[in-house]
């Protein structure tokens, strides 16, 4: 192919399709759910681009019939860990030296695939496994993770087109982003399809190789996404998939000295846990590995008697109800004035009693099942304390079931102390507390809202005084990464919102732009001189 320098065209986000009665996408997802539920697949690992089996298995069950296997996985061990590394490091340079574009090349396709012959089966995957209404399905699997792929790659071109603006004469000055000296370590969760896809694959794009450890009750879509990649064109090797245990797998790899970086999402404590075995193993890596994370939140909508008591009210129930509130970013606490909470309160109720509760195959049900028995477990223990303390009260909901799934009804429960336990920890399902406060108090709150959570990923205030908006914006601005005004805390686009925070909830290196890319990298400054010196001595040394 001849030399040029090709120009990604801005991308755009991919949209939503509407899955209307007699559509044509809502036919193509209902024949697919119900080919998908029908049998269940076998999943290997993937280890430079060969299906590894090892007969150690597991089940996918879908969390709304938890009797149903959808598939068996292979897990991986300690061996297959290695032969993952190992074919890593033998793909790295070839896929290092071939050129950008050609790497980008991948991954746009990939997003053509997803968009186009994929999105019904990569939908009916994630809904089936992991839970989620076709809505929620279509915004993460499809949408998202198209938007990822192809933004990822626009902002790629940006990164290597960026060189130094001065070479004075005789000299050319140039930036060179090469990809880091060994192999990335994807750790990616069941909630986003879209970030266990993203999470190995933008450090793939700037030429780096990845062993990946998908989620377990992710790994339907996850075997999806391998076969999309391949299907690509991606080269055996780059990314290699281990299915299994976590710390089986994680110790592992976290100990080889060819570590480059880890890409992470999941708990606060297990990140933690990363980052403590990186400094541990510091004196035998080869570099001192990147570590990116995004973690845990306990994510707030602060009220101002200002603002509108009914976009208030769908903010909380979108925000906190949307995908049962396994969402990183959803609603968990609010603060409502007494004021406003009578008509706020109201117009829950009447939203609470229209939303519907069950299978996602049923494209009437807003609220699905969580993910599995812990989840269902710990979410519940919540709900039972609450329905004992003397310091909280079910407002609505409350109510749970697990006979044919881990079902559990939107729950809002009132706190009277802004420090009651569901208003400081992060429970990760269907359930948000609120706490009403005197309107004299408003100052005061702002404080507490600030200090009450370890986390500091996302939060929304709601006003309609723009001083108050500006106010409240600069005394929460170190307790969200993502800060919204007058909307939901959770829904942030790709080439729009980039996503992460700090404090517990991670490093806030922003997936979804140039910032989290640049984390791939490692610059190298080149300065060639066309016509070198050939006196070492300088003027200064000259007789007067």
């Amino acid at each position: 192919m001849s030399n040029y320098i090709p120009k990604i065209p801005v991308p755009g986000n991919e949209p939503v399709l509407g899955y209307a009665p007699g559509s044509a996408e809502k036919a193509a997802v209902k024949a697919e759910l119900k080919k998908q539920s029908a049998k269940a697949i076998d999943i290997p690992c993937i280890i430079n681009g060969r299906n590894v089996r090892t007969g150690r298995t597991g089940e996918v069950v879908m969390p709304h019939e938890h009797s149903t296997v959808i598939a068996k996985f292979h897990m991986a061990g300690a061996k297959e860990a290695q032969r993952a590394i190992d074919a890593a490091l033998k793909a790295r340079p070839a896929w290092a030296a071939l050129p950008w574009q050609d790497r980008a090349a991948v991954f746009l396709k990939a997003a053509d695939l997803l968009a186009g012959p994929y999105r019904a089966k990569m939908n009916a995957s994630t809904m089936l496994g992991q839970g989620k209404n076709i809505f929620q399905s279509e915004i993460d699997a499809v949408c998202e993770l198209a938007d990822f792929w192809r933004f990822n790659c626009w902002y790629a071109e940006q990164i290597y087109a960026d060189q130094p603006p001065i070479s004075p004469s005789g000299i050319w000055n140039q930036l060179e982003h090469r990809p880091l000296d060994g192999f990335i370590f994807a750790i990616t969760p069941f909630n986003f399809t879209s970030i266990q896809a993203n999470l190995p694959t933008a450090p793939a794009l700037m030429g780096n190789v990845a062993v990946w450890k998908p989620s377990e009750t992710a790994m339907h879509s996850a075997a999806l996404i391998m076969e999309i990649l391949h299907e690509a064109g991606l080269p055996e090797g780059v990314v290699n998939m281990l299915p299994g245990d976590g710390p089986t797998i994680g110790n592992a790899v976290l100990h080889h000295p060819d570590l480059a970086g880890v890409h992470f999402t999941g708990s606060t404590a297990t990140f933690q846990y990363i980052q403590r075995v990186v400094a541990d193993n510091l004196p035998k890596y080869r570099n001192y590995p990147r570590v990116v994370g995004e973690t845990g939140g306990k994510d707030f909508v602060f009220v101002h008697e200002s603002a509108d008591p009914l976009a208030v009210a769908v903010a909380l129930v979108r925000g906190a109800f949307e995908y049962q509130g396994q969402k990183c970013s959803a609603a968990s606490r609010a603060y409502v004035p007494a004021g406003m909470w009578p008509k706020v309160r109201q117009h829950m109720a009447k939203m609470l009693s229209e939303i519907k509760v069950g299978d996602p195959r049923d494209f009437r049900n807003f609220v699905n099942a969580v993910i599995d028995r812990r989840a269902y477990d710990k979410i519940t223990g919540y709900i039972k304390a609450a329905k004992r303390s003397k310091d909280a009260t079910i407002e609505f909901g409350g109510e749970f079931s697990d006979k044919v799934g881990f079902f559990i009804d939107p729950t809002v429960i009132l706190a009277k102390k802004p420090d009651y336990r569901t208003m400081v920890e992060e429970i990760f399902g269907p359930v948000l507390t609120i706490h009403v406060y005197k309107e004299k108090d408003y100052e005061k709150m702002l404080g507490i809202c600030n200090e009450t959570s370890p986390y500091a990923l996302t939060g929304s205030i709601f006003a309609r005084d723009r001083r108050v908006i500006n106010h409240a914006a600069a005394a929460l601005a170190d307790c969200a990464g993502n800060f919204y005004i007058n909307d939901k805390p959770t829904g942030a686009v790709v080439g729009q919102q980039p996503f992460g925070g700090a404090r517990a909830s991670g490093t806030n290196d922003k997936a979804g732009s140039a910032l989290n890319l640049l984390r791939w990298v490692s610059p190298r400054t080149i300065k060639e001189a066309f016509v070198p010196p050939t006196d070492y001595r300088y003027p200064f040394l000259a007789e007067e």
